[in-house]
């Protein structure tokens, strides 16, 4: 389906665009941070060595305490700076490799968002260890701590959970149209915890958990349905003569096949139902259908074919 293909390629193209665009100031950061980086490595002797500037005796408990404290910001702005690049560096190549699909930019975003709050955690844990906090105690209360709040955020961890089983069992993928709770939107975002579809300008957030009865509208083309009434006056084979020359003719914006005639739909009130329906992307489904109904209203003008108005007939009593 070229209309696939392509939405496919514009996710990609956004995808790339996002891995490239570090910013100005991030990339000045970043250099800034690298540069000194390598100067303290090659002064390294003069800042962490065992007499120093940093090691001397001030004769000032303040004095002292403030130049012991200059080798460890040196050191966390060292582990800061390394830790940086290399998952920027690693955030870059998943979003160039993993930009095939809308399944593959799925499984990219959601990595880069793990990896992202992964690196947070240890950053956190290796730079506490510099300034001489026991990490190991730390990891163990943390271990009876995440116990504890587990307990009390069973619906974070329902999130989470949810969201990886809904990316590895492929239920939906960045780009595809769903309707969960009555709200259809084109999914924008999946994390860990939450999933964005926008629709109309309005962004709807839900939690993973909640994700339950998803419609997915893009696996399948979808279909544009246009129901027209003619006049029960009308001779039915005459129509369906006009109805078999003409409809190939018409072209339809936005479908993805040619107009299909069903068949009389049902025997309304005041005049025949006929059904007709062309398949569509479902992003322009709504598009198709207004167009569907326009030319089937110009066909049937074209040929004379009356479309009814609501009749009400009354009975007067003698």
């Amino acid at each position: 389906m070229k209309k696939h293909d392509e939405k496919i390629k514009e996710q990609a193209e956004k995808v790339r665009a996002r891995a490239r665009k570090l910013g100005p100031v991030k990339l000045v950061v970043l250099l800034l941070l690298a540069v000194g980086t390598v100067c303290s490595f090659v002064f390294y002797d003069y800042i962490f060595g065992e007499e120093t500037v940093f090691t001397a005796d001030y004769g000032s408990d303040f004095l002292n305490g403030l130049m012991g404290a200059i080798p460890k910001i040196i050191s966390c702005v060292q582990i800061i700076t390394i830790t940086s690049i290399i998952t920027t560096l690693l955030l870059f190549a998943i979003s160039r490799i993993f930009n095939k699909s809308q399944r593959s930019i799925t499984v990219s975003r959601l990595c880069c968002n793990l990896i992202r709050w992964v690196v947070a955690i240890i950053l956190l844990i290796v730079v506490l260890a510099v300034w001489g906090v026991d990490t190991t105690a730390l990891i163990t209360g943390a271990g009876v701590l995440t116990l504890v709040i587990g307990l009390g955020m069973q619906s974070l961890i329902a999130d989470v959970v949810a969201g990886l089983f809904i990316v590895f069992e492929n239920e939906f993928n960045i780009g595809d149209i769903i309707t969960v709770d009555g709200f259809r939107g084109e999914v924008i975002e999946m994390g860990i915890r939450t999933t964005k579809l926008k629709a109309e300008g309005n962004i709807k957030i839900f939690n993973n958990s909640d994700l339950r009865k998803i419609l997915n509208q893009t696996t399948d083309p979808s279909v544009a349905k246009a129901y027209i009434d003619i006049e029960y006056g009308a001779d039915l084979g005459k129509v369906e003569e006009i109805i078999a020359r003409d409809l190939p003719e018409l072209k339809i914006e936005g479908a993805i096949g040619e107009v299909k005639y069903n068949g009389v739909n049902s025997l309304g009130a005041s005049g025949v139902q006929l059904y007709f329906s062309v398949e569509c992307d479902e992003s322009n489904i709504f598009s198709a259908q207004r167009a569907l109904n326009g030319a089937l209203k110009n066909m049937f003008d074209k040929n004379g074919i009356n479309i009814p108005f609501n009749q009400i007939v009354v009975h007067k009593a003698d």
